[in-house]
């Protein structure tokens, strides 16, 4: 047998590359948002920020402190905020034992007004309102702005509290004139500011100016890049 020929069939052609295409059945993909889950870590883990539920309440770890006494157990000591009253309170947790975290999570919403003694937040999406109280906001209202996108955090389907940016940038309304030589002198002064916050300012900043402000600490850190 000298070979074997390909076999030719006149109802037969080939496609050619230009001409065959394959296509695959599309398959629609559903996405659903990644719930929450609440882990149990180690009390070695605590850490400034972590959000632990005791006696079935959240609560946020303010302070803490590992202890390695001489005789006894290492146990760790934690200062605690309750995100529900606000009250703070000192709870001691033995060293590894297993705490719950507390199923908290945060979502974006931008303060649009404020309604009486309620500070009103707005979903862009769903145009869905959610409301705080003067006494939830507390001291955090002297930096907040209309139009400003906040983390809100939620627990158990309910507003616990807000998170605002971590700078801000903020028009000075109120300020004593500089004088010339202040710059050199590196001194400061108080400025209000339009949410009503004072801060302690450069010599050289003027009424009218935009500042950049830190919401953790109230402090000045620079004048506002012009745009």
């Amino acid at each position: 047998m000298a070979g074997i020929s390909a076999f030719k069939c006149p109802c037969f052609r080939p496609p050619s590359s230009s001409s065959f295409s394959f296509h695959l059945p599309l398959r629609r993909i559903s996405y659903r948002p990644r719930l929450p889950r609440i882990y149990a870590f180690s009390s070695n883990d605590i850490k400034v920020g972590s959000n632990i539920e005791v006696d079935g309440t959240p609560w946020r770890v303010i302070e803490f402190l590992h202890v390695k006494p001489g005789k006894g157990a290492a146990y760790v000591r934690t200062t605690l905020r309750n995100y529900l009253t606000g009250n703070q309170a000192e709870k001691t947790f033995r060293a590894g034992s297993k705490i719950e975290e507390a199923d908290i999570f945060k979502e974006t919403k931008q303060y649009t007004y404020k309604d009486g003694s309620q500070y009103v937040f707005m979903d862009l999406s769903s145009f869905e309102e959610f409301r705080l109280n003067e006494k939830d906001v507390g001291d955090k209202s002297k930096w907040l702005k209309e139009g400003m996108d906040c983390n809100l955090l939620f627990w158990k389907g309910k507003v616990i509290d807000f998170e605002l940016p971590i700078t801000v940038k903020l028009t000075v309304v109120e300020v004593d004139p500089g004088v010339k030589g202040d710059t050199a002198q590196g001194g400061s002064k108080p400025a209000t500011v339009d949410t009503g916050a004072v801060v302690t300012v450069p010599l050289f900043i003027e009424r009218g100016q935009e500042i950049m402000v830190d919401t953790r600490t109230g402090q000045y850190m620079s004048r506002a890049q012009s745009t």
